[in-house]
């Protein structure tokens, strides 16, 4: 079996892969295996020096995989730079505090001595997706490895070339064999993995499809899952909002990587006092869009990663029309323009619950504009939804917003700013956007064995 790697933006060929076959993959297994006893025996500080070796490799190389990233999945040089960049200095953070997140905790009792101390798991396994191939696999394998775990990454055939990239790099700072590999494969091999007894849990990032299975299949091996899935992040716009900067950071959190990311905000949710004058504002900020060739620096919008997403945004917009929504910005003689993956930016009006575009996941250049009569309407709508992963406010008074995110269903709410991951703060979801957390001393922790040892009086 093969996969082919096809540029987004030309539809050129890239290069063709062969995936792994039972050989390769067992004897990766045995990699990890072995990997694992010599790794988790290191100090922590030990293998913080490795991660920050890591980190300093990466500042120094970002353009060479910024520009592997915009050739497979089309995001913009700019986008991609800044993605290293990110998975760079999560390195360095993660370097400076795991000793302190991952010190033992004492605990008084009765007892002589009683405390909690951390210990991996073993080979982990990440099934990752395309859309930011390197930091949704950075955001796992730095903390875990540091934590001593061992990864095994299975990553979305469109970025296997990304995927043996970041290989790569592990092996050029210094990491021992096996600590971290990439596993060309594709979804049927996953099962099989999963039952492996040297596969001590599993971590996904995609679909609620995906999660579903894959949390389906750990469950039924008792092993530690963590799922981060799809999201219809809300953005909740009140009547004393700074407008202007508002619209600025919803449109650039709906259309930045063309729109293809898990946290954007995808529903803007107004209160109707101030709904034209912010209406006209994101409207702006849309026309100042540039699509072209990611590779140019000018270009502040790439295509979208594969045809059949492009289908899948020229659906929901269709039905989100079909029943009632008016298209504001976007198409050219029909609801939906696209050349190829380049799809042009829309902004939808009057959507509502029943429609795609609300009650969905728009993975794509696609943001709708919901009318909300007051506060109470804006929290009840953004709530009405299957998905919990973030969600913004924006609003100048900052008790009411405090009040407010209190009330959202979501793993995270931004006053006032960019929604977005960040090593330093958990972040994960509920409902069907998932379940457990990624970064920070709590997604650090999240495959480790919380240890409690009881030392009696004599």
């Amino acid at each position: 079996m093969a996969f082919s790697s096809i540029n987004p933006y030309s539809q050129k060929h890239l290069k063709t892969y062969r995936a792994d076959g039972h050989v390769a993959i067992e004897r990766k297994l045995k990699q990890a295996d072995r990997a694992f006893a010599d790794w988790s025996a290191l100090s922590i500080r030990e293998r913080t020096d490795y991660l920050r070796k890591v980190g300093q490799y990466l500042f120094a190389s970002k353009q060479r995989y910024a520009g592997l990233m915009t050739a497979e999945m089309g995001k913009t040089l700019r986008e991609a730079v800044a993605e290293v960049e990110k998975c760079a200095a999560s390195c360095i953070f993660y370097a400076d505090h795991a000793e302190a997140f991952l010190a033992d905790q004492s605990v008084e009792t009765e007892a002589q001595k009683s405390f909690v101390t951390y210990q991996p798991l073993g080979a982990v396994l990440a099934i990752m997706p395309w859309n930011f191939p390197f930091w949704q696999v950075m955001r796992f394998a730095i903390p875990g490895l540091i934590a001593g775990n061992v990864g095994l990454l299975k990553h979305a055939p469109k970025v296997f070339g990304c995927s043996l990239a970041i290989e790569e790099i592990f092996q050029t700072c210094g990491l021992p064999t096996g600590v971290f590999q990439s596993l060309l494969v594709d979804v049927p091999v996953v099962e099989n993995l999963l039952k492996d007894k040297r596969v001590k849990a599993v971590t996904l990032t995609g679909s609620g499809r995906a999660g579903s299975s894959v949390a389906s299949l750990a469950g039924r091996e008792i092993k530690k899952s963590v799922l981060e899935l799809g999201g219809s992040d809300a953005l909740i716009v009140l009547a004393d909002a700074d407008l202007d900067k508002a619209a600025e950071v919803a449109i650039k959190s709906r259309m930045q990587n063309a729109g293809q990311s898990c946290i954007a905000a995808k529903r803007f949710i107004i209160e109707k006092s101030v709904k034209k004058q912010f209406t006209e504002r994101v409207i702006h900020q849309i026309n100042q869009i540039k699509q072209g060739d990611p590779t140019d620096d000018a270009t502040t919008m790439g295509p979208m990663a594969r045809l059949d997403l492009a289908d899948a945004i020229d659906r929901q917009c269709r039905d989100t029309l079909a029943k009632g929504a008016k298209l504001l910005v976007g198409g050219h003689g029909s609801a939906f323009r696209r050349d190829g993956c380049n799809v042009q930016p829309m902004l939808l009006d009057k959507v509502k619950p029943g429609m795609a575009a609300f009650d969905e996941e728009t993975f794509g250049p696609l943001a709708v504009l919901i009318d909300a009569k007051d506060e109470a309407d804006a929290i009840r709508l953004a709530n009405q939804s299957d998905f919990g992963l973030g969600s913004a406010i924006w609003t100048q008074d900052l008790d009411r917003a405090d009040r407010l995110a209190r009330q959202i269903q979501a793993g995270s709410v931004f006053v006032n700013g960019l929604m977005r991951s960040d090593a330093r703060i958990p972040f994960g979801g509920i409902k069907t956007s998932g379940f457990g957390r990624e970064l920070s001393e709590v997604g650090m922790k999240e495959f480790m064995n919380a240890k409690t040892i009881w030392v009696e009086k004599t």
